[in-house]
C-alpha cells in the first residue's frame, strides 16, 4: 500500500517536472522566436535604378528647373517627417477595375467604395452593419543626399493600401517584400516606390511628388461581375494569386504652408499598363493631412473674423446662466477631454420647427447611409476634434479697450464619425472630405467662447467651403439638465441662405464622468447646484413609512456613511467611492433565474458641497475653509442627510423596459438605512412627435422618474444579501407614450473600500474556518492514535473503508488544488484580484494545504495499525481466518447505497452534468464517513469500542459547520455567470437549504448509531430491537467472537516466538 501512494505520488511529482520544463521550453522557444525575428526583419536597402524611368514618366507632373537655384537643401532632413503620412482615405470609381477585393463572411468587397456584392443569402442575417474603413499610409523610407538636382531630390518610399475593420494602418511593412495580404475582415496591399521630390517656384505653391511602385498585385478574373471569385475558395488566405507589376506612378501634392485653407495632401495611384491587361487598375484617389510634426500657421484673421465678428458671438449659450471656464490652460483641457478617448455627442435638432428634411440635416457635413437611417435622430453619430493646435496673441485694432489684451488661437479638425463605423478607427484617420471641418478661430477669457471658422473637405481657391461657425466652451458649472463638460454649436455663417442650402444649428456635447475631473480643470472650482430636492424629500417620505423593521435595521445595521476620522471632503470622497457601482444586475423579481442580464453604472457627480473627488495630494480645488457654511450648518442640523447627484447607466436591458440606456439623478442618501431618493431625467429630445406632445419636459429631458438605490449593510455581510438592488419607475399614466414599465434590478454581490482594503471577505473568513477545523480535527485524529495505543484489541475493527472516505477527502485537495473544506460554499470574490493578491489569502491557502497533508498523513498512519492489527491478528489464528473482520461486505454495501444515493440525485437535479454532480456528491460520501464502520460493526458484530467517543463525534461537528455556516449565511446568488459556468452557478447548487438540514440529521444519526454499537454491544442492541417473531438484527454468530486473553496479549506485544514475524511498514 504505501508502495502505491509513494508510486502516486512519484508520478504527480513527475507530471508537475513536466509542466515545469514543457513551460520553460515554451517561454524560451517563444522569446528566441521573437529574438530571431528581430534579427531577421529585412534591413531597409535603398534603390535608384529607376530614376531615368521616374524622370520620363512624371515629366508633365513635376515643375521645371530653374538653373539659377542652389542644390535642393531646404527642409531636406525634414522630409521624412513631414512628407509621410498615415491613415488617410482613399477610393476609386465603381464597377470598372478595382485594385483589391475584402472577405466579409458572405460578402466579397469588389474596390475602395462601400460597394459590396457577391452577397451570400444564407449569411445576410449575420452580417455586420459597420462598414469597412479605407485607409493608406506613405512613408519616406531614404532621402538621397548625395544626388541632389537644383530643385528636386531623390527619395524612396513605401506606400500601404487596404480595406479593413477594426484596424488601422499607422505601422510601416517591410520595403524589400512588397506584397498582398488578405483574410476576412482585412485586406492590405504595399507598394515600393522610388521617385522624386521637388517645390514649384511660387511662395503659396506646393511641393510634388512622384514615383515609380513595385508589388504583388491581387489576380482580377476577366469577369467584371466576379472578378474576385477566388476569394471564395479554400486556401485563398495561404496563397492568394499574385501578379507582379512594377508600372505604377503615385503623384502626391503638399501644401508648402500649413494653414486652414492648406492642410490636405492629395494625391493619385494611377496603372501605367494598358486597360486591356490583368494589372490595369482604376485611378485611386488620396486624401490626407500633413503629420503633426508640421507647424500651423495662423494666418486666416479674415475668415475669422467673417464668423466671429461681434465677439463673442450670441448663439443659444451665451446668458444662459452657466458659467464657463476662463482660466488659463484652456487648450490643454480642450485637448484632454477631446482626445481619441472622448467623443463628442451629437444633439438632435429638437428645437427645430421647420420640415422633416431640414430639421434632420447634420449641420454643414454629408450623411451616409446609416446617419440617414437615425431619422434626424442622429442616435451614435460622433464627432472627433483631432490635432488641435493653439497660439497665444494679442488684439489689435481701432478698439482701445481690447487692443492689446491676449487671446488664444486654436485650430484643429472636426471630424464625424458615423455610427457603422468603428469610433476609435475614424478618430485616427487623416484623410479629409465632406464629413471633415477644417477649423481655426479665437478664444478669450472675458467670455469663454472659442468661436471658430470651419471650412468642409477641400478647399477651393474662392474659400467657398469656409461657410461654417463653431462655438465651444467648457462649462463650470452643472445641474440635473447640464452635465455637460464641453457643449458648442456649428451654424452657417450666411444666415440668409433659403432652406434648401442652408441648416438647422448642429449641437454637440460631452458629458461629465467622475474619474475625468482632475488637474487643470478642478482648480477652476466646479459646482454642482442642486434642484430637486425638495422632490426627493417627497420621494423618500413615500418609500420610507414608520415599520418595526425599520427601527430594528436602524438599530442594528450601519451603512455606508462619513467616517468621523477623515476630514470632510476626504471623507465624502470615500464615501463617494462607496457607492459608486459597476457590477452586473439581474431583475430582481423574485424569481429563481432570468435570461435578462444587464450592466449597471452608477457613478457619484457630487456629494454635498463636493463636486466630483477630492485629491488632497495632488488638487486643492476645493480646501475645508472654502465650504460655505450652510451647507454645513444644513448638514449638522440634519445629522445624515446627503444631497447626491449622478448618472445610471443602463447597458443590455431591452425594448421590454423603455429602450433607455442613462438616467441622470439627484437627490437624497439616507446613510441610516443605507438608501438613495432620487428624482430621474433621461434625455428624450431624439423622439421627435414626443416633443411636441408633452408639454411637461425640461429642456427636453423627461424628468418625471423616481429611482430608489438600496446598498447592503457594511456589517454582517456575512449574514445579509450584500447586493445593492436599484428601482426606476415612472411617474407617468401607462397612455403617455413617455412611460416605460418600472425596472427593478439586483447587482451580483458588492463590496466596500473597507472591506477591500481589510480583506475581510468571505473567503478570508472561510479561510479561517478551514484552518480552525482541520486543526481540531488533527487534535480528533492523534486522540484516536493514543487511543489505539491503550486500546490495541479493538483496533482490527476499525473500517479501513471508513479510514478510505477520510483519506480520499483529504487528498484530492492535495491533487487538484481544491478546498478541503467550505468548498461548497464558495464566495461571490474567490476571483477577485484583489483577495488574491492579499498576502493574508496566500498565507491562509499555504496553512490549510500545510494541515490537509497533515490530516492525510495521520489518517494514513490509523490505517496502517488497523492493517497491521488484522495481519498478526490472522497470523495468531491461522485456522480460524473468520475470526479478522473482512471490508469486503462493508464495501459493497457501501457501494451500494451511495450509488442509489447518486442516482437519486442525478434525477431530482434533472440529469445535470454528472461530472458535476459526481463532484458535489463526494462531498456528502465525506460527511456520512460513519457509514462503512456502522455496517462493519452489524457485520462483524462488535462487542467493544474501536473508536473515541470524541474521535468520532468531533470529526460529525467538524463536517457540520459547514452545513451550519451555509444555513445562517445568506444566500448569495450571483446571476453574473451564465448557465455555462455551472461550478459556480447558484441553480445548479447542489447543497440546498433542504440538504443543509437532512445531511446534519442524517450525520447525527450514524454517530449516534456507532455510540450505541459501541456502548451496548452487539447481543443487547440486538435484544432491545428484538420484537417478537420480528427482529431487526440477525442473532449473534461465532465467526466474530474474540481470542482468548493470551493470544490477545501475544498480538499485542508483538513477539511470536513460533512463527516468523510480519512486519508491514
Amino acid at each position: 500500500m504505501n508502495s502505491v501512494f509513494a508510486s502516486g505520488f512519484l508520478l504527480i511529482l513527475c507530471f508537475g517536472l513536466v509542466l515545469g520544463l514543457s513551460d520553460f521550453s515554451l517561454s524560451q522557444s517563444q522569446s528566441q522566436s521573437s529574438i530571431g525575428s528581430i534579427r531577421n526583419e529585412p534591413t531597409m536597402v535603398s534603390n535608384y535604378d529607376r530614376i531615368d524611368e521616374v524622370k520620363k514618366q512624371c515629366r508633365s507632373y513635376l515643375p521645371q528647373t530653374q538653373n539659377d537655384k542652389q542644390p535642393y537643401s531646404k527642409r531636406l532632413f525634414k522630409i521624412k517627417d513631414r512628407m509621410s503620412f498615415v491613415n488617410g482615405d482613399w477610393w476609386q470609381d465603381l464597377d470598372k477595375a478595382p485594385i483589391m477585393p475584402l472577405k466579409l463572411r458572405g460578402l466579397n468587397r469588389l474596390n475602395g467604395s462601400n460597394a459590396l456584392s457577391s452577397l451570400d443569402e444564407t449569411e445576410t442575417n449575420v452580417y455586420d452593419p459597420s462598414s469597412p474603413s479605407n485607409f493608406v499610409s506613405f512613408w519616406v523610407t531614404n532621402v538621397d543626399r548625395a544626388h541632389r538636382a537644383k530643385n528636386s531630390v531623390n527619395v524612396n518610399g513605401i506606400l500601404k493600401l487596404g480595406i479593413t475593420i477594426g484596424a488601422s494602418f499607422g505601422s510601416r511593412p517591410h520595403e524589400n517584400n512588397p506584397t498582398f495580404t488578405i483574410y476576412p475582415g482585412h485586406s492590405e496591399l504595399s507598394i515600393s516606390f522610388q521617385g522624386i521630390v521637388s517645390d514649384t517656384d511660387d511662395s503659396n505653391g506646393e511641393t510634388v511628388m512622384c514615383l515609380l511602385g513595385n508589388t504583388m498585385l491581387p489576380y482580377r478574373y476577366p469577369d467584371k461581375s466576379n472578378p474576385w471569385d477566388w476569394v471564395n475558395e479554400p486556401g485563398y488566405i495561404n496563397q492568394p494569386p499574385l501578379i507582379q507589376d512594377d508600372q505604377i506612378l503615385l503623384v502626391i501634392r503638399y501644401p508648402k504652408t500649413f494653414s486652414l485653407t492648406q492642410r490636405g495632401i492629395y494625391g493619385s495611384l494611377k496603372s501605367l499598363n494598358p486597360k486591356t491587361s490583368q494589372k490595369y487598375f482604376d485611378e485611386v484617389r488620396l486624401s490626407s493631412s500633413l503629420s503633426g510634426v508640421v507647424n500651423y500657421e495662423f494666418s486666416s484673421d479674415k475668415l475669422v473674423s467673417k464668423a466671429c465678428t461681434p465677439y463673442p458671438y450670441k448663439d443659444e449659450f451665451v446668458d444662459t446662466g452657466v458659467e464657463m471656464y476662463k482660466g488659463a490652460d484652456f487648450c490643454l483641457i480642450l485637448e484632454r477631454f477631446t482626445g481619441q478617448d472622448f467623443p463628442l455627442t451629437v444633439v438632435p435638432n429638437w428645437k427645430c420647427n421647420g420640415t422633416n428634411e431640414y430639421c434632420s440635416k447634420l449641420g454643414p457635413f454629408d450623411t451616409d447611409a446609416s446617419i440617414k437611417a437615425t431619422n434626424g435622430s442622429f442616435k451614435g453619430v460622433l464627432l472627433s476634434i483631432q490635432d488641435v493646435r493653439c497660439e497665444e496673441a494679442s488684439l489689435t485694432g481701432k478698439n482701445k479697450n481690447n487692443r492689446g489684451s491676449k487671446f488664444t488661437k486654436v485650430a484643429a479638425v472636426i471630424r464625424v464619425v458615423p455610427p457603422s463605423e468603428n469610433y476609435y478607427n475614424v478618430a485616427q484617420r487623416s484623410g479629409l472630405n465632406n464629413m471633415t471641418l477644417s477649423v481655426e478661430g479665437m478664444w478669450e477669457a472675458s467670455s469663454g467662447q472659442l468661436c471658430m471658422i470651419g471650412c468642409r473637405g477641400i478647399v477651393d481657391r474662392d474659400f467657398n467651403s469656409c461657410d461654417s461657425r463653431i462655438c465651444l466652451y467648457i462649462p463650470l458649472s452643472f445641474s440635473i439638465k447640464q452635465r455637460s463638460i464641453i457643449i458648442g454649436t456649428i451654424s452657417n455663417v450666411d444666415e440668409g441662405k433659403p432652406a434648401n442650402e442652408s441648416y438647422f444649428p448642429l449641437a454637440f456635447e460631452k458629458q461629465v464622468r467622475p474619474y475625468e475631473l482632475y488637474d487643470q480643470y478642478t482648480a477652476s472650482h466646479p459646482s454642482y447646484k442642486y434642484s430637486k430636492i425638495d422632490l426627493a424629500g417627497s420621494v423618500l417620505e413615500r418609500h420610507e413609512p414608520f415599520s418595526f423593521g425599520t427601527v430594528i435595521k436602524k438599530s442594528l445595521l450601519t451603512f455606508p456613511k462619513l467616517n468621523d476620522k477623515d476630514s470632510y471632503l476626504v471623507g465624502l470622497s470615500l464615501l463617494s467611492e462607496d457607492l459608486t457601482l459597476h457590477h452586473p444586475a439581474v431583475p430582481d423579481s423574485g424569481r429563481t433565474r432570468s435570461p435578462l442580464r444587464a450592466d449597471v453604472q452608477f457613478e457619484i457627480l457630487s456629494i454635498g458641497p463636493l463636486f466630483g473627488h477630492y485629491w488632497s495630494q495632488q488638487n486643492d480645488s476645493i480646501t475645508e475653509e472654502e465650504i460655505p457654511k450652510e451647507s454645513e450648518k444644513t448638514y449638522t442640523e440634519k445629522q445624515l442627510l446627503l444631497n447626491v447627484s449622478g448618472q445610471i447607466s443602463l447597458l443590455g436591458l431591452g425594448s421590454e423596459y423603455g429602450n433607455f440606456s442613462s438616467v441622470f439623478v439627484e437627490g437624497l442618501y439616507y446613510p441610516v438605512v443605507g438608501k438613495m431618493y432620487l428624482v430621474g431625467c433621461r434625455d428624450v429630445r431624439a423622439s421627435w412627435n414626443v416633443l411636441y406632445d408633452s408639454m411637461d419636459l425640461e429642456d427636453g429631458l423627461d424628468c418625471l422618474i423616481e429611482v430608489v438605490i438600496s446598498y447592503p449593510p457594511t456589517t454582517t455581510r456575512w449574514l445579509v444579501n450584500p447586493t445593492a438592488r436599484i428601482s426606476i419607475s415612472s411617474q407617468r399614466n401607462e397612455f403617455d407614450p413617455l412611460f416605460f414599465k418600472s425596472v427593478n434590478l439586483q447587482t451580483v454581490p458588492i463590496m466596500y473600500r473597507a472591506q477591500r482594503e481589510d480583506i475581510l471577505s468571505r473567503r478570508g473568513v472561510e479561510g479561517m474556518l478551514r484552518v480552525l477545523t482541520l486543526s481540531v480535527g488533527i487534535g480528533l485524529i492523534f486522540s484516536q492514535l493514543f487511543y489505539i495505543k491503550e486500546n490495541s484489541d479493538s483496533v482490527p475493527y476499525i473500517s479501513i473503508v471508513m479510514l478510505a472516505v477520510q483519506a480520499v477527502g483529504y487528498g484530492i485537495p492535495l491533487v487538484t488544488g481544491a478546498e478541503a473544506l467550505f468548498k461548497k460554499s464558495k464566495s461571490y470574490d474567490e476571483d477577485s484580484s484583489v483577495l488574491q493578491k492579499s498576502q493574508m489569502i496566500q498565507v491562509i491557502d499555504y496553512t490549510v494545504k500545510i494541515l490537509v497533508l497533515v490530516s492525510f498523513s495521520l489518517t494514513l498512519r490509523i490505517y496502517q495499525k488497523v492493517w497491521r492489527s488484522r495481519i498478526r491478528l490472522l497470523t495468531r489464528a491461522p485456522l480460524e481466518p473468520n475470526r479478522v473482520p473482512s471490508e469486503r461486505g462493508v464495501l459493497i454495501v457501501t457501494a451500494v447505497a451511495h450509488a442509489l444515493g447518486f442516482i437519486s440525485v442525478l434525477v431530482i437535479h434533472s440529469l445535470q452534468s454528472w461530472l458535476v454532480e459526481l463532484e458535489e456528491y463526494m462531498g456528502l460520501v465525506q460527511d456520512l464517513f460513519l457509514l462503512p464502520q456502522v455496517i462493519g460493526n452489524i457485520m462483524w458484530q462488535i462487542n467493544c469500542k474501536p473508536l473515541r467517543k470524541l474521535y468520532f463525534i468531533g470529526l460529525t461537528i467538524i463536517r457540520l459547520l459547514p452545513h451550519v455556516y451555509d444555513y445562517i449565511r445568506s444566500p448569495i446568488p450571483n446571476p453574473y455567470f451564465s448557465e455555462d459556468y455551472e461550478f459556480v452557478n447558484p441553480h445548479l447548487d447542489f447543497y440546498s437549504k433542504i440538504g443543509d438540514v437532512l445531511i446534519p440529521v442524517t450525520a447525527i444519526l450514524l454517530a449516534i448509531l456507532v455510540h450505541a454499537q459501541q456502548k451496548l454491544g452487539y447481543e443487547k442492541l440486538a435484544g432491545l430491537l428484538d420484537f417478537g417473531k420480528f427482529r431487526v438484527l440477525p442473532r449473534r454468530s461465532v465467526a466474530y467472537e474474540r481470542l482468548s486473553p493470551v493470544v490477545e496479549a501475544e498480538m499485542t506485544s508483538g513477539v511470536d516466538r513460533d512463527r516468523k514475524e510480519v512486519d508491514i511498514e
